[in-house]
């Protein structure tokens, strides 16, 4: 029985590193979806920047304005390479969650796997146990019935 209580034990714990790690894949994702909006957001405010540049420049612009602006989308670039990077190191945290998750998952499958194997065979040795009980107490009535009809057919004296 205590071993029956200790799998219970260990499923309950495998069942509460479940659910922490399926919490952990949901905040990995979330943070993942939000760096990934960020970098988009700084994408698309590159890509109109330099769409506007590119209509501005048509039009006589000073050399200053002109490096001004491409030290900002210099600046504006180094911007979207660390989020790029960010945004791949959040990817990999979040495949690492996915695999704990699933690693938990299977571990708790496993243990439940065993749980039923161990109340499977526990029943059957209860089984075995009983047949033992109910052939000997057969044993021990056909032995009577003998020795009872032994004494009935007058082997006596």
């Amino acid at each position: 029985m205590s071993t029956l209580k200790s799998l219970a034990l260990a499923i309950e714990v495998a069942t509460r590193r479940r659910d922490q790690a399926d919490q952990a894949l949901m905040q990995a994702r979330r943070t993942a979806q939000h760096a990934q909006g960020q970098l988009d957001q700084l994408e698309s405010y590159a890509a109109d920047t330099e769409s506007r540049w590119a209509t501005a420049t048509a039009r006589t612009v000073s050399a200053e304005l002109m490096q001004h602006q491409q030290h900002f989308m210099q600046r504006l670039h180094h911007a979207i390479g660390l989020q790029q990077g960010a945004t791949a190191d959040l990817q990999r945290q979040l495949e690492a969650a996915r695999q704990r998750r699933l690693q938990e998952e299977v571990r708790l499958a496993a243990l439940g796997q065993l749980l039923k194997k161990k109340q499977t065979a526990q029943v059957q040795l209860q089984a075995r146990r009983e047949q033992k009980q109910m052939d000997e107490l057969a044993g021990l009535k056909y032995a009577r019935s003998a020795a009872q009809g032994g004494l009935l057919t007058g082997e006596r004296s």
